[in-house]
């Protein structure tokens, strides 16, 4: 199979950017990364890019341009990015093509989601009863989770005060104003025992990638990052997830380890060979649980390895280093291609202010979302 390579990356900052709508972002981003990787869009054999609420992605050829090539739209709700990743190797490892764009972008309306149950096949007495108010799943879940695990409380405000700390020192992210645990603890309660300041909130953004064959890669530049595995996985019978209308009395993982375990199993790594990961963090909550659940670290060990300092920038294993959903909203199409966007930034070395120090060598991410999907990567350089 043909090895891939990623040697272009563009960004369009993300938060609030009045006036400007979802389309124009992603095309900035594209354009961002074809400049990056020093091509033309006349260059590129295909595209493969979603939106949840800005529009479809192969409509912007009109602006990036009438070449012919294919464009194919990808909905996978908070894995929309992180599928259309997915394709887009797919279809560069069977050889059928050498060089595409891989495309993520949203606008969200201000507020929370609003999500019809029947979309998701369950009735309405599932949104009568508040449940498709993620915020309160994502409180009872880690409520839970946090009693099965004898872990404090405490630790979710010290996980989202790195989140603005690392988002401080990231030029694009949303929140760029740094918090103290204190700060956060004492936050107006959304959904014990989650404040306010440890959610992330829907927002705006895009982002684009070049892919390319592995052995052409340095025709393009001469510090290519390489995609060593990318795996996605939904839910099995009784795991508890997103819009789960039930919790069964057996237990099943969830898919976010079977996504971690083929992602590695894939790439040839163990979790330990990290030097820097990218996990979702809809709210501090999910943070913590994602650690253990991509076998980065044990259940119940969380607690010790933040207080620690691992997951500091500076740390053995630097978590959310750009600041994470909390510090950089979700526009849910972008969402995941941001975190492969943050860590082949810091393979090349690139990330200004919050640069991994030590020359990291290899980048794991992982995105979790509704009804109960996960994503992952591996990249090295």
């Amino acid at each position: 199979m043909v090895e891939v390579a990623i040697v272009g990356i563009g960004m369009h900052r993300f938060g609030r950017t009045d006036g400007v709508s979802g389309r124009a972002q992603a095309v900035h981003a594209a354009r961002e990364a074809m400049r990056d990787a020093g091509v033309r869009f006349s260059d590129l054999q295909f595209g493969f890019g979603g939106s949840h609420s800005a529009g479809d992605a192969d409509t912007l050829v009109s602006e990036l341009g009438l070449t012919g090539l294919p464009f194919i739209n990808v909905a996978n709700g908070c894995a929309t990015g992180g599928s259309a990743l997915i394709a887009a190797e797919a279809a560069i490892r069977s050889g059928q093509h050498d060089i595409g764009l891989v495309l993520g972008f949203d606008k969200h309306p201000r507020g929370a989601f609003n999500t019809d149950p029947a979309e998701h096949g369950i009735g309405a007495w599932y949104g009568e009863t508040g449940l498709m108010v993620t915020t309160q799943f994502f409180g009872m879940k880690i409520q839970r989770y946090l009693h099965e695990h004898d872990i404090d409380p405490g630790v979710l405000a010290r996980i989202a005060e790195k989140s603005f700390r690392n988002g401080a020192r990231n030029p694009m992210a949303w929140r760029r104003t740094e918090l103290s645990a204190a700060e956060i603890a004492a936050a107006p309660m959304i959904s014990h025992p989650l404040t306010q300041y440890m959610y992330c909130s829907p927002g705006e953004g895009a982002v684009a990638l070049v892919l390319c064959r592995a052995d052409r890669a340095r025709e393009y530049r001469d510090r290519p990052v390489f995609l060593r595995g990318a795996a996605l996985r939904s839910r099995r019978y009784g795991s508890f997830e997103v819009f789960s209308p039930w919790l069964a009395a057996e237990r099943a993982e969830s898919p976010s380890v079977e996504a971690a375990r083929a992602v590695f199993e894939q790439a040839g790594v163990a979790p330990s060979d990290v030097d820097v990961a990218q996990v979702q963090d809809t709210e501090s909550g999910a943070e913590l649980m994602h650690l253990a659940e991509t076998g980065l670290c044990a259940h119940g060990d969380q607690a010790e390895l933040i207080d620690s300092g691992a997951t500091e920038i500076g740390g053995r294993l630097p978590v959310n280093t750009d600041g994470g959903c909390i510090a950089n909203g979700e526009p849910i199409g972008a969402s995941g291609l941001r975190q492969v966007h943050e860590n082949v930034l810091q393979l090349r070395g690139d990330a200004g202010e919050h640069q991994v120090p030590g020359s990291p060598r290899v980048g794991f991410t992982h995105v979790y979302g509704a009804p109960g999907i996960s994503a992952c990567t591996v990249l090295s350089r």
